[in-house]
């Protein structure tokens, strides 16, 4: 399916019935990295997973950031009419959501942030240093928004008040001590911990999160 906002248009898939979650994927991909998942939770609710603009079968543009982003998906939210969503984003869909929360308050119910940074500088360094060798050899603009963007301060997630999930690997691509102090500042946040995992290794085609995301999500 496809929908018409912001003048492009967004791709996504529609399953399931009940109360309305909206997945959004990461970096370089799109909605099927929730495939496994996807297919548990349309059980308990109605599923709408969504392709980034620049992702997937969505529009390819010139405009690469993530408010612009989050934007879209704010569009798509009030085009279709959806009340007591909830969104679940992983990586650079989580720091969509984050951006919903923070812009549009009231327009999301509850989140679950797996992944996410609010700086270029959560990075482990070293893990920051292999994508800007990637991005000098390719000039690829999905790795450069992860080097310049997000820029989200501590203290604009204060006043965030939702129901918060974040969810990081044991061995993620960013520093531990972020997480902590997100989970911290959001006043309803919760930190969960992937033992064992890495950014995405609990997620992609995977459907590990389930139980502790519908907990979460109930």
């Amino acid at each position: 399916m496809k929908i018409e906002v912001n003048s492009i248009q967004l791709a996504y898939e529609k399953s399931g019935q009940g109360t309305p979650i909206l997945l959004l994927h990461g970096n370089g991909g799109d909605h099927h990295i929730f495939d496994t998942l996807a297919l548990k939770l349309q059980n308990e609710f109605t599923v709408y997973a969504v392709d980034s603009r620049n992702h997937g079968e969505s529009s390819k543009t010139e405009e690469y950031g993530y408010e612009t982003m989050a934007e879209d998906i704010a569009a798509m939210i009030e085009s279709l009419q959806l009340k007591n969503i909830a969104v679940v984003g992983f990586s650079d869909g989580a720091i969509l959501a984050l951006l919903l929360a923070i812009k549009h308050p009231g327009l999301i119910h509850k989140m679950a942030l797996l992944g996410v940074n609010l700086k270029p500088t959560d990075f482990i360094e070293e893990i920051y240093q292999e994508l800007r060798e990637m991005y000098e050899k390719s000039k690829e603009p999905l790795l450069k928004l992860m080097l310049e963007q997000p820029n989200i301060e501590l203290e604009e997630v204060k006043n965030v008040d939702i129901p918060t999930l974040v969810v990081a690997g044991e061995h993620d691509v960013f520093k531990p001590v972020m997480f902590e102090k997100l989970a911290h500042a959001l006043p309803n946040g919760e930190l969960l911990i992937m033992k064992g995992h890495e950014h995405e290794t609990y997620l992609e085609e995977k459907d590990i999160l389930y139980p502790d995301l519908l907990a979460f999500l109930k």
